[in-house]
């Protein structure tokens, strides 16, 4: 017979491994439906060329052909310029304009947000070391904007309007987490005009690169990102390895043509940050 004293450990103890599981375990696309709000017919635009020229300024192409990001280069007004950028996203009605229009603002403020709290922590080894409540790391929990009178988190932003709206599984090659194992924090902005063509890329180059892909004879190892969000990649191994061969280049595709499974998962959160 377990004693009440050691009972109430045991049941601590898997409380707390439960959170602690549940705190790293990647968010289901869960819409919010107050975002699924648009006007199919209209013709607004929004302007993203601050964030352009910002983007222009502070990216960098490493020598692996990934993007960095200059951090320690941004003075104080370079980061007042993003912080301006940010708070005319979240002035904006975003629910009267309509869905290219939505789909690039959404991705753009994704991307300022999380370079902005980086900055705010910056120096750091990795945007994980930002806390963002108990049995968490990383800044995704965090509130960090109000859009419409809403309070949004960065986790709002693309596990509960981008991947549900959309439905789409290149949103993981737009959004950007600020690590080295991501994919690329496009050089451009996305706007209505360019994202389908931004997607097509950033999804391509990701797929084609030792960031979401390595092969060693006959093991198969993919970016975690295809295992966490395996439902937005088919649901399954198969579904995921269908989409790598849908972006491979030739000689990729002939390798994935040996695999039907996955043999392991990889990611590198070291910080994206260049001199």
């Amino acid at each position: 017979m377990i004693s009440g004293k050691r009972f109430s450990s045991l049941a601590l103890a898997v409380l707390f491994i439960s959170l602690y599981n549940s705190a790293l375990a990647a968010p289901a696309a869960k819409l919010w439906p107050r975002w699924s709000e648009h006007d199919a017919a209209s013709s607004a635009t929004i302007s993203h060329t601050a964030w352009d020229d910002w983007l222009g300024q502070f990216v960098r192409v490493a020598a692996d052909g990934s993007t960095r990001v200059a951090y320690a280069r941004v003075s104080d007004a370079d980061r007042a310029r993003l912080r301006d950028y940010i708070e005319s996203l979240g002035a904006i009605e975003i629910s009267t304009y309509n869905p290219a229009e939505q789909r690039a603002y959404w991705i753009n403020l994704y991307n300022a947000l999380t370079v902005d709290i980086v900055l705010e922590h910056y120096p750091l080894e990795s945007i994980r070391d930002i806390s963002s409540g108990l049995f968490t790391s990383g800044p995704w929990r965090l509130k960090l904007v109000r859009v419409e009178g809403e309070s949004l988190r960065l986790d709002d932003i693309e596990h509960r309007i981008l991947r549900p709206i959309w439905r789409d599984p290149r949103i993981h090659y737009a959004v950007n987490c600020a690590s080295l194992g991501c994919p690329d924090l496009q050089p451009r902005a996305f706007t209505a005009g360019n994202s389908e063509s931004q997607l097509e890329q950033a999804a391509r180059k990701f797929v084609n690169s030792p960031r979401a892909t390595r092969i060693d004879r006959d093991k198969l190892e993919v970016s975690s990102i295809y295992h966490w969000f395996e439902d937005d990649f088919g649901g399954n191994e198969s579904g995921v390895i269908a989409h790598l061969r849908r972006y491979a280049g030739t000689g990729l595709a002939a390798a994935l043509a040996r695999f039907e499974e996955i043999d392991d998962h990889f990611y590198d959160w070291r910080l994206n940050a260049v001199e």
